[in-house]
């Protein structure tokens, strides 16, 4: 596969960005790119301390890095509460290091802030979305890092690949069925 990264993303005037690990991207990207308001979703890495690192590296589960969903919005159209309010229901935030199949510190769960606005949100969204799980949430609440992006082939990855790729079929489709949303 190539390994050219793709473009850190634009945050425009009046709009905002959070950055959010909640398992494997190919499926959190398929659920942001839905929502109204949302401008685009970058898949990447942070969290880590290896600088531009690759997938394959990050795959390792050494490098500290979580695969992470780079989410542009317009605040006008949609909060950065209604933004987590899907992330928490786009998977499980009481697995520590996994979601499904998918395991390793890479698949971690967070939410990686860039505000102490945006801190006080999840925090405060996390202890709403509490009552929605029976077990504990592990979600880590932390400073937004250096963002790096994924390579171009992870970028938009469900809507390019859903009828070729098993996992496509398997994992996100019955997610975004569950979501509500267009799979």
């Amino acid at each position: 596969m190539p390994t050219t990264s793709a473009p850190l993303p634009a945050v425009p005037p009046g709009a905002e960005s959070i950055t959010l690990g909640a398992g494997c991207f190919w499926c959190t990207d398929a659920v942001f790119l839905q929502l109204p308001g949302v401008i685009s979703v970058t898949s990447g890495y942070m969290g880590g301390q290896l600088p531009n690192p690759t997938y394959e590296q990050v795959c390792t589960g050494k490098t500290g890095h979580a695969e992470v969903s780079q989410v542009v919005f317009d605040p006008q159209k949609i909060t950065l509460e209604q933004v987590l309010q899907q992330f928490w229901h786009a998977h499980d935030p009481t697995t520590l290091n996994r979601q499904g199949g998918d395991v390793g510190p890479q698949y971690r769960s967070a939410i990686f802030y860039n505000s102490s606005a945006q801190r006080a949100v999840a925090e405060a969204s996390r202890t709403a979305a509490s009552r929605d799980f029976p077990a504990p949430i592990v979600t880590e609440i932390t400073p937004a890092a250096t963002f790096y992006p994924a390579e171009n082939y992870h970028q938009d990855y469900y809507r390019l690949n859903k009828n070729r790729n098993p996992y496509c079929q398997a994992v996100i489709r019955p997610k975004l069925q569950k979501l509500g949303l267009q799979s």
